[in-house]
């Protein structure tokens, strides 16, 4: 991936790009990058208030929104590992066997909740509310009947050995019929779930290989739990500094071609690397006064790597399309319309800022990126996650595209509308 900030060679896309100051995008991303962004922390913070002076700069009307969320992700989740670890030995010492299969069954269905933005008792029983900021700029026109949301996240995520993409590159080079058919990430967590599965199953059978697979499996799972407890901070360029710089972009972009008719929300959330922290506090703060059928959000996620794709659905446990496809087909004519199409059908097994506005019921999906002949996002939550290893024609077709997204809403007369 080469540092790219020169205009894209398309005159349908220059239409947009060329309104872009080509400073914009690594101005963003390296001032921030050096900021170790941990959710809830003063350099997060930091970050916010950057970004609110800077979308100012960029002629939006911006605020700071301070809000609470419950830390999650390594630490809090590590005890789940430990509790299927210490049931999966007692299954096999014990005589009787269904207390230690209750235990592993209760802390598997507890982490899968957790992950999968459920009720999340378990964090919220062990953790305090954390502070966090998001960003809120408002641009398009003030008076607009409809809305478009754009999300980003600020905050930046822990690495760990568990993140190193070079077993997956090796399947790539070797297998490269396979990942071209793949358009489903890989689903990380199912181990996660499976280890405690694996336990509780044992326990319940009085199957002795059963339980000792499980125990294997949650003691790996421990072991990469601390590991990523006690590793540093990514910079964060792709993961999500690549979306804060497209939110500048597109604010100055509307600034200079504005779309009458459409209000557009630019929205950077903190604290997402936690499994979703921030986007709660917009949620709880603006979606009464957002209406589900004059609101659309359109998050943007990881957006540095060489291939601008539209994912359609997430569930890092079972998959959960988007609400109403039609804004999909939406953005793919928007694309379309100026000449860069997107790959259709993709969809993640990690979890995003998207599904809570989907799951309100809000026409929602989601801008991201990958290498093609990998499937991988470039140095995802790695420490070479850098300034100088993104692709920055990946996010100007990305904030020319949100643009045209932004035209066709303001021109559809209902099309884009809930069915």
């Amino acid at each position: 991936m080469s540092h790219k900030t020169p205009a894209l060679e398309s005159s349908a896309v220059q239409s947009g790009a060329d309104h872009l100051p080509a400073a914009t995008l690594p101005e963003v991303v390296e001032t921030l990058a050096v900021l170790e962004r941990r959710a809830g922390s003063v350099d997060e913070q930091r970050a916010a208030e950057w970004i609110a002076e800077r979308l100012d700069r960029a002629g939006a009307q911006t605020r700071m929104e301070e809000e609470l969320f419950y830390d999650g992700y390594a630490r809090q989740l590590l005890p789940f590992g430990l509790a299927c670890l210490a049931t999966g030995v007692w299954a096999l010492i014990a005589r009787r066997r269904l207390l230690p299969a209750v235990i592993a069954a209760a802390a598997t269905a507890a982490l899968i909740d957790d992950v999968s933005n459920g009720e999340r008792v378990w964090r919220k029983l062990v953790t305090r509310p954390k502070r966090t900021w998001n960003v809120v700029a408002h641009a398009g026109d003030p008076a607009g009947e409809r809305t478009l949301v754009v999300l980003a996240h600020h905050d930046a995520a822990p690495t760990g050995r568990v993140f190193d993409q070079s077993l997956q590159k090796w399947g790539a080079r070797r297998l490269p019929w396979l990942i071209a058919r793949i358009d489903v990430s890989l689903p990380i967590w199912w181990p996660v779930a499976g280890a405690g599965g694996l336990v509780a199953g044992g326990a319940a059978s009085g199957n002795r290989k059963l339980a000792a697979a499980g125990i294997a499996l949650s003691a790996l799972i421990v072991a990469i739990a601390v590991d990523i407890a006690r590793s540093p901070i990514v910079p964060g360029a792709n993961d999500n500094l690549s979306a804060v710089a497209a939110l500048v972009a597109l604010a100055e972009l509307l600034r200079e071609r504005p779309v009458p008719g459409l209000r557009v929300l630019l929205v950077s959330c903190g604290a997402e690397e936690v499994l979703q922290g921030g986007i709660y506090g917009f949620a709880e703060r603006h979606f009464a006064n957002l209406r589900k059928d004059r609101t659309w959000f359109l998050n943007l996620d990881t957006i540095g790597s060489p291939e601008l794709i539209m994912a359609e659905g997430e569930g890092p446990f079972w998959m959960e399309d988007y609400t109403d496809p039609g804004f999909r087909d939406l953005i793919a004519r928007a694309a379309e319309r100026i000449g860069q199409p997107l790959r259709r059908g993709t969809r993640s097994r990690a979890s995003s800022d998207a599904v809570i506005p989907s799951r309100a019921g809000y026409p929602t999906a989601m801008l991201a990126s990958w290498e093609p002949d990998s499937k991988v996002l470039s140095n995802y939550h790695l420490m070479t996650d850098t300034p100088e290893n993104l692709s920055y024609d990946t996010i100007e077709r990305a904030v020319t595209i949100t643009h045209a997204v932004a035209s066709e809403l303001a021109a559809d007369t209902g099309g884009a509308k809930l069915q």
